[in-house]
């Protein structure tokens, strides 16, 4: 009777019948493929800013020094081409898989929330703006360790 399988990893892999869906699922594929490539463009072009960030600190007076905030500057600039590479992760998984991993999703989200508590200027913010950063960085931790956890279980069972 009903032509959707109740199961979500075997819908994500299910090809449809209807010529239209069938359209559909390949232009959203080309589109991922268009975001993977434009993502790589954004990598190199946080590399570039890295060095260019890196650089002008750098050369700046005094010469050769970093002062606390370009160390941070420095860190949120790597910091952020860490999560550009995370999430051309994402996209390649996409394309692999048929879908998205959620474990690489909370690896890019936590990567995200700890790259802001890195680049937090602590004397600007309230202490309820760093208590829900700190329960936000918790929780995807947690949720990171229960995907990981459940993925480690599934794959023990499969190979029994």
């Amino acid at each position: 009777m009903n032509d959707f399988p109740t199961d979500p990893e075997q819908a994500v892999h299910q090809t449809s019948s209807d010529p239209l869906i069938r359209r559909l699922q390949t232009s959203i594929r080309h589109a991922a493929r268009v975001l993977a490539v434009l993502m790589v463009l954004v990598i190199w072009w946080g590399v570039a800013d890295v060095v260019y960030v890196l650089y002008t600190r750098v050369s700046s007076h005094p010469y050769f020094l970093l002062e606390i905030s370009d160390i941070l500057a420095t860190f949120g600039a790597f910091m952020a081409v860490l999560i550009a590479i995370e999430v051309f992760v994402n996209i390649v998984s996409y394309l692999r898989e048929g879908g998205l991993q959620l474990d690489i999703v909370l690896a890019t989200a936590y990567m995200a929330v700890l790259r802001k508590i890195i680049i937090l200027d602590y004397k600007e913010i309230s202490p309820h703006y760093v208590y829900a950063t700190a329960a936000l960085a918790v929780a995807l931790a947690i949720g990171y360790y229960l995907t990981r956890a459940a993925r480690r279980q599934t794959v023990g069972l499969a190979s029994r």
